[in-house]
């Protein structure tokens, strides 16, 4: 696949692919002979993995660490394990804030909810 369709297919820029690849958030990809990008299902499955990474919000130099440690070999195993589980604390660490905020969210538009069917806002003096 060429850069134009791996960024179809992917939702990323070109640029971005470019990005991701001069930094070392995925390996060097396929060229052809006449050094144009030809994307292998390797070369795919490590596009995937950068963009799920970093939708997660997973830092760059977090995805660069692991293709390093990927690329020198099985004895990184653990190395590659502890890092993706100190992720994992990560975003567990942000969903619980963000269920938390959720929470408060819903718990707000049930009150508004109440006052437009009731014409009347009733708030505890310390709520805001």
């Amino acid at each position: 696949m060429n850069i134009s369709e791996v960024s179809e297919k992917y939702g990323l820029t070109q640029d971005t692919l470019r990005y991701y690849e001069r930094v070392g958030m995925i390996p060097h990809v396929t060229r052809t002979q006449s050094g144009i990008r030809d994307y292998t299902e390797e070369d795919c499955r490590w596009v995937e993995l950068a963009k799920c990474m970093r939708s997660a919000g997973l830092p760059v130099e977090v995805m660069i660490e692991y293709l390093k440690l990927t690329q020198e070999g099985d004895t990184t195993i653990p190395a590659r394990r502890e890092l993706l589980m100190e992720q994992r604390k990560v975003l567990l660490s942000q969903k619980e804030a963000i269920d938390n905020t959720l929470e408060r969210l819903n718990y707000k538009i049930e009150r508004y909810d109440q006052a437009i069917e009731t014409g009347e806002l009733k708030w505890d003096k310390l709520e805001v």
